[in-house]
């Protein structure tokens, strides 16, 4: 072995040992990489090769070829399931955007459930009216439900349900509080039916929308031919929709959102969460290379057919996305140990590079394909740093990728502004964690506890508003695109060139030489 590379004279002793019958762990040849190893190559930039042209649309669950899914992003870019990343303002916020939120599962299956319902009621179409009294009711408890559902609108029906026989409707400009009797009946206040606004059933939402601007009014209830409350159109929905145009949207024009599930109470948390109208659900752990996932994907299609999406993961090879694919995931997640809370590869020596698991996965994706006609999108969950490794993760085959530490330092997510010396400051903690204990994640089928910490509790620099990061990282994205040579994402699958780099090239490619100036934030 004298003259030859140092890693092939291991491989070499490694295969002697083997071939003289030394049982031994299998060793892979190559090296575990990361997203900061590869830099993408310049590709003709054709015509066509214009940032506002390039689509980031991209699948989000499995489908046949030549068919479309029934869930696609407008942004390849989704929350993480965690209890600092992931809760009501953020499912809003990023499904205004295009992403997807999935609403962390460490919490009470009721809770979890009444966030995905908070999500779905933010803005629609035609929604169903949950503001609803009876005839006689007094001005106080009208107030005092104004108040706990924050609706300025309230339905009077004949038996106070949202499917009542519709009598009127009473908003909040209809009253003063300082000068009404609080004890008289809402009658006294509301708009009856006879002068009220409203449309029958099976009237269109543009029909809808334009009825709304022709009368100038807020709220527009659609009865059914018997005169019973159906559903309640909104203008400033309208006006949200007008100004969101890539906001991601179910067939009813509600926010699409995504949850979190474990494989311990999956029997129970599933149906609540259905029940309460989420969209796609992901199985959350560390390990997703376990017939855990899959008991719990029988589950799912035993009960509930192909109706319910449920992703599954997270593995790092071949073998593990070729079990979670037969056993019948609509997405698999990428990635152990990449997080930048998590510890796992410190604590237990498991995981894999990024780039090199995704690269590895993405290769049995295109093979299971070819053998199937299945197409299974792959979620890369982890080792994120900058913004431009989302853009290395989708050349290396990704369809859209995880984040909690991008989402975590925004406004929306549920964690606290810190002032930490001359700057804020937000809370972030990973699910392993004592902060969080999500034993679940990590459960391996013994005790109902978390044995030892796989997460940290930690800081991270503030951001302010989702929405205005998100449109830079996006433009980033397209503009790299564009140097490719690619207008959508899977066009950059088929045509990126990547390069390996040394730690000599990566600090080329930033500023060097210089002495640079300190820019203060207001220039920023």
């Amino acid at each position: 072995m004298t003259g030859l590379p140092k890693k092939f004279c291991i491989i070499s002793f490694y295969n002697f040992l083997i071939d003289g019958g030394v049982n031994m762990a299998k060793i892979l040849e190559d090296i575990s990489r990361t997203f900061n190893e590869f830099l993408l190559l310049p590709n003709l930039t054709d015509e066509r090769c214009i940032p506002n042209k390039v689509s980031l649309k991209t699948p989000l669950v499995k489908y046949k070829k030549g068919e479309e899914p029934k869930y696609s992003a407008n942004i390849p870019m989704v929350s993480a399931i965690m209890q600092s990343v992931s809760g009501v303002d953020m499912g809003i916020a990023l499904a205004r955007e295009g992403g997807v939120a999935f609403i962390y599962g460490s919490q009470s299956i009721e809770s979890q459930a009444e966030m995905v319902r908070q999500v779905k009621k933010h803005k629609a179409g035609f929604i169903v009216s949950d503001s609803n009294v009876k005839s006689g009711t007094p001005l106080k408890d009208v107030i005092d439900l104004v108040i706990k559902t924050g609706h300025s609108t309230v339905m009077i029906t004949e038996d106070g349900t949202a499917k009542g026989k519709f009598i009127g409707l009473v908003t909040d400009k209809d009253y003063r509080v300082s000068r009404d009797d609080l004890e008289a009946p809402i009658d006294n206040f509301m708009t009856p039916k006879e002068k009220a606004v409203w449309a029958h059933e099976g009237i269109s939402l543009s029909e809808a929308n334009d009825l709304i601007w022709e009368k100038k009014i807020a709220c527009l209830p659609i009865l059914t031919k018997e005169g019973n409350l159906k559903y309640l159109v909104f203008r400033k929905d309208y006006e949200e929709r007008k100004n969101n145009p890539d906001s991601l949207l179910d067939e009813n024009k509600r926010y699409i959102v995504g949850a979190g599930i474990n494989t311990r109470d999956h029997e129970e948390r599933i149906p609540a969460l259905v029940d309460a109208g989420v969209d796609l659900i992901c199985m959350d752990s560390s390990d997703g290379y376990s017939v855990w996932q899959k008991n719990t994907i029988d589950f799912v299609r035993a009960k509930y057919g192909d109706s319910v999406k449920i992703g599954a993961g997270n593995v790092v090879d071949a073998e593990g996305f070729r079990y979670l694919a037969e056993a019948g995931a609509d997405f698999i997640k990428v990635g152990v140990g990449g997080g930048s809370i998590c510890i796992t590869r410190e604590t237990k020596g498991i995981g894999r590079g990024q780039a090199s698991a995704l690269i590895d996965v993405v290769a049995e994706r295109d093979k299971y394909f070819e053998e199937t006609g299945i197409y299974i999108p792959v979620c890369s969950d982890g080792g994120i740093v900058h913004d431009h490794h989302i853009t290395i993760a989708l050349a290396l085959g990704a369809d859209f990728v995880m984040m909690g530490r991008y989402f975590a330092r925004f406004d929306e997510s549920p964690t606290r502004v810190v002032k930490k010396g001359n700057g804020y400051v937000k809370e972030y903690w990973g699910e392993g964690s004592n902060r969080a204990r999500n034993w679940q994640r990590y459960d391996m089928g013994g005790d109902a506890k978390l044995s030892f910490e796989e997460g940290v509790d930690s800081y991270i620099p503030y951001a302010g508003k989702l929405k205005d990061n998100l449109a830079v990282t996006c433009a980033k994205i397209k503009s790299t695109m564009c140097n490719c040579g690619s207008v959508t994402i899977p066009e950059l699958h088929e045509k990126a060139r990547l390069t390996l780099v040394s730690d000599v090239s990566i600090s080329e490619g930033s500023a060097h030489d210089v002495i640079l100036k300190e820019i203060d934030n207001q220039y920023k």
